[in-house]
């Protein structure tokens, strides 16, 4: 399974951005999809995440203001970021768990390769 990310960039604060990420590989289902960020000199952090069945979860920090979506036909995952802070500053990893295979199996915790989004004036 493979994660690709795309969409990140420079934007102002009070801006909005898109991020997508497009899981390929042999697949027949994927559990849960989200979002991961982090800053420099801090540690990896949960933003947004998506069940199968389109149950969300945001970080309090970005409630509000983030919006993520799936499209399980295309296991693709989005992230609708408005009204961008400086402080959301990070590189922004997608992720995919609880793959199922087809043919069988299980995978877990796969990660893209990260998308940097600066807010800055």
């Amino acid at each position: 399974v493979q994660l690709q990310a795309s969409g990140g960039g420079l934007v102002q604060p009070g801006g909005s951005l898109r991020l997508s990420c497009a899981a390929s590989g042999n697949i027949f289902s994927i559990n849960a999809m989200g979002w991961y960020r982090q800053a420099p000199g801090k540690q990896r952090e949960s933003v947004a995440a998506i069940t199968g069945g389109g149950t969300t979860n945001y970080a309090d920090s970005v409630k509000g203001r983030f919006t993520i979506s799936r499209d399980n036909a295309k296991n693709t995952v989005s992230l609708q970021m408005n009204s961008l802070k400086p402080e959301d500053t990070a590189v922004y990893y997608c992720h995919a768990d609880r793959v199922a295979m087809r043919g069988g199996g299980l995978g877990y915790d796969y990660w893209g390769q990260g998308t940097q989004v600066t807010v800055s004036s």
